[in-house]
């Protein structure tokens, strides 16, 4: 199997087996519409077999950061539009990350409480339009507000169609909302979405059924970082819990499962094992040193231990053209950190791409 292979994914035929992963980038503009930067910086990486978004809130109170997009109002959605219309102009497929934050905000970025399954505040800190600050205590969703939060996915998912992306991937990772649902850590309810690993895995099975309803199962995904304590998350019971919300989703019929590979190679083994589908697989290679590579040795490797999609980070944000140049075997760009959060256009869409003269 090769990385340059084309591969069905859904709905949709994929030219590679090349994903861009979603990376915050922060260039949204205050009312979380995406700007003509945005659309150039998308469509400069079409070459990707598929791209996923940056997260992008189904609401405000879903917003974690400042300068993210959102997809839950008509400007936003006209924003994304520009974004995809770019990017299929450019022959490429896009899909939307949505994300809900949860606990991992804070007040001063949208003027509202955060929201969890539980009271219980992350440790550490968040960046703010004031700078960094200390997590807040969340407030703990209601019976029924967990259920409007699930229509709120579903009726973004719909938008996310309306914008014209390709399908939509939801951000069941990185200790955000249906991260939090999942972890014994976070979820500490007595109710329906509590307790139990049944009953942890509610919340993320309803999220993943209303939108698959709403949209289409072949074009929804689901990212998931087993065992990774990003954001002050600890699942408690590994194994059990994925083996379970697996079992779960299984027979929807989605696009694909997109994993962050777990340090812990009997999780990831488990994972492939468990799902009968598309597997995209983020490697997420130590950071912030990138491999001299680009990752292309660790995706290779992945490609033989059975994943069908590689994810890439870092070396998207500095090569537009990533496939060429690891089909070329031309060098690399390197990163330039002071552009991977928020600014102008310096870091963001200004890395040289093969024939150019810089390049």
């Amino acid at each position: 199997m090769s990385l340059f292979e084309p591969v069905r994914l859904g709905r949709m035929e994929l030219a590679n087996r090349m994903v861009m992963a979603p990376m915050t980038r922060s260039r949204a503009d205050q009312a979380g519409v995406p700007t003509p930067s945005m659309a150039t910086y998308y469509a400069q990486r079409a070459s990707a077999g598929l791209i996923l978004t940056e997260g992008t809130q189904p609401s405000l109170l879903g917003q974690g950061h400042p300068a993210t997009p959102g997809i839950h109002t008509d400007a936003q959605v006209a924003g994304w539009r520009s974004v995809t219309d770019a990017v299929h102009r450019a022959g490429g497929r896009i899909f939307n990350q949505i994300q809900h934050s949860g606990r991992v905000s804070h007040p001063s970025v949208h003027g509202l409480t955060p929201v969890a399954p539980s009271a219980v505040r992350a440790d550490g800190q968040i960046f703010t339009p004031q700078g960094p600050q200390d997590y807040v205590e969340p407030r703990a969703l209601t019976t029924s507000e967990v259920e409007e939060v699930v229509a709120e996915f579903a009726r973004a998912a719909g938008r996310a169609i309306e914008a014209g992306f390709d399908g939509v991937e939801l951000h069941g990772a990185m200790g955000f909302l249906l991260h939090q649902f999942l972890a014994a850590n976070t979820n500490q309810r007595s109710d329906a979405y509590g307790g139990s690993v049944q009953g942890r895995i509610r919340f993320v099975v309803e999220v993943v059924e209303a939108v698959a309803a709403a949209i289409g199962a072949d074009r929804v995904g689901l990212r998931i970082s087993p065992a990774k304590p990003i954001n002050d998350i600890a699942e408690g019971d590994t194994l059990e819990l994925y083996a379970a919300l697996l079992a779960a989703l299984a027979p929807l019929g989605l696009a694909h499962l997109h994993l962050v590979a777990a340090a812990e190679e009997e999780v990831n083994d488990k994972i492939r094992a468990a799902w009968p589908g598309a597997l995209i697989v983020n490697p997420l290679n130590s950071f912030p040193q990138a491999p001299e590579d680009g990752g292309r040795g660790n995706a290779e490797e992945w490609l033989r231990r059975g994943a069908d999609l590689i994810a890439f980070g870092r070396g998207f944000l500095a090569n537009p053209d990533l496939p060429a140049r690891f089909r070329t075997g031309a060098p690399l760009n390197a990163l330039n950190p002071e552009g991977l959060y928020g600014g102008g256009d310096a870091g963001y869409i200004d890395y040289p791409v093969l024939g150019d003269s810089a390049a």
